[in-house]
């Protein structure tokens, strides 16, 4: 099992207490420094670097296990003045190269190809040239982030405290609510709970509706759920999403409540208030997706393709995900419903391949959105390319 500080560890959790003991034990040995830009040092750390050979060129604290797994991903360490004078490096992990590259205003995938020398001489000349402040995530051994450090960017809501907030409104909404499943990783905490009490309630149009078009197995299973996600890397929003769980795979549906990082006035409290928004509407987003039972695509599978490519769904499991809806449902006719079901296949195929926990989010979100399209804009009668 990897270390903590490598950039593969991640911790799955069996209760929300446990979840949110985990966060207040990382706020407390979490460090955020704001620091003028072109006080950024950068140096390669990969194998053949001079940092692999002297660990005391680290800060304090710094072990060799979290020196050989940077050399073995990023390959980057980064040392800043601290107002002291400028102190050991600490390694980069990789969660933070694109804020980095953000912060140096840099983009473009020739960079990923450079060698890791090149690359930081090409870093420090552009991050020579900006006097504004960056916000560095210290954790783990790492610097996880190189946020903006502008007081009308990046604002800091502790993954604790949002918790705190969500356990909160789900005791006010949905009292006697369930803990589904937790995990961390170094670029996105999740949790799903269940709402069994209100399962009848929020999910009444929907389950009718399934029944009524022969899909009474799948209703039977079904309950209504929540799924929080958030990150401090900027890689995710504080987010709060409608879901149904009992299947294969969550299912989200419909639009998210979230709350971004972004200005100085951004408090974790606010994210309380835009969590009413989703808990108001789940009524709303299942009926949606019941309405979906109705409309009958006569290309389903041209509608599969043309869906999964219009909302930049990965390529290679969606072509998987779409055969597979082909061979079950070969020429005939399906419902909007069907299509967005054979959808789910795809973060299915993506977790088994072992693929990063925030990539398969992203791929739940953009399914989601599918529920309120216009359907029959994408029942075409020719094949679709890709």
């Amino acid at each position: 099992m990897p270390h903590p500080c490598q950039d593969a560890y991640s911790v799955t959790f069996s209760s929300f207490d446990d979840l949110v003991k985990y966060h207040q034990v990382q706020a407390a040995k979490t460090q955020w420094e704001r620091l003028p830009i072109n006080t950024l040092e950068i140096a390669p750390l990969d194998t053949l670097s001079p940092l692999m050979s002297d660990i005391s060129l680290f800060a304090p604290g710094i072990t060799p296990t979290a020196v050989e797994d940077t050399a073995q991903n990023l390959g980057l360490a980064i040392r800043f003045d601290k107002g002291s004078g400028i102190g050991g490096y600490y390694p980069l992990r990789d969660t933070a190269y694109k804020s980095l590259l953000d912060r140096a205003k840099l983009s473009g995938t020739v960079l990923t190809k450079l060698s890791r020398d090149n690359l930081a001489t090409i870093l420090n000349v552009c991050v020579a040239v900006y006097s504004r402040d960056a916000l560095l995530l210290i954790r783990d051994e790492k610097v996880t982030a190189v946020h903006s450090g502008d007081p009308v960017d990046y604002a800091i809501l502790p993954i604790h405290d949002l918790l705190g907030h969500l356990q909160a409104k789900l005791e006010e909404r949905f009292p006697e609510y369930e803990f589904s499943s937790g995990y961390s990783d170094h670029s996105l905490t999740s949790v799903s709970m269940l709402l069994p009490k209100q399962t009848d309630d929020l999910l009444e149009v929907y389950r009718t509706a399934l029944v009524a078009h022969g899909k009474s197995a799948i209703a039977d299973k079904l309950t209504a759920g929540i799924r929080f996600t958030t990150s401090d890397v900027g890689v995710s929003s504080a987010r709060v999403s409608a879901l149904l769980l009992g299947l294969q795979m969550p299912i989200q549906i419909g639009q998210m409540a979230s709350v971004d990082h972004r200005g100085a006035t951004r408090k974790s409290e606010d994210f309380a208030t835009a969590m009413d928004g989703v808990f108001v509407r789940f009524t709303e987003f299942t009926e949606k997706l019941a309405a979906l039972t109705d409309i009958v695509m006569q290309y389903p599978v041209n509608a599969m393709t043309a869906v999964a490519k219009k909302f930049r769904l990965p390529k290679k499991p969606a072509l998987e995900a779409v055969a597979m809806f082909e061979a079950s449902y070969g020429g005939g006719t399906a419902t909007a419903h069907d299509v967005f079901f054979a959808l789910q296949e795809i973060p299915y195929l993506l977790k088994t391949e072992s693929t990063s926990q925030s990539k398969i989010f992203t791929v739940y979100e953009a399914i989601a959105g599918t529920v309120t399209l216009r359907w029959s804009d994408y029942d075409l009668a020719k094949a679709v390319s890709w």
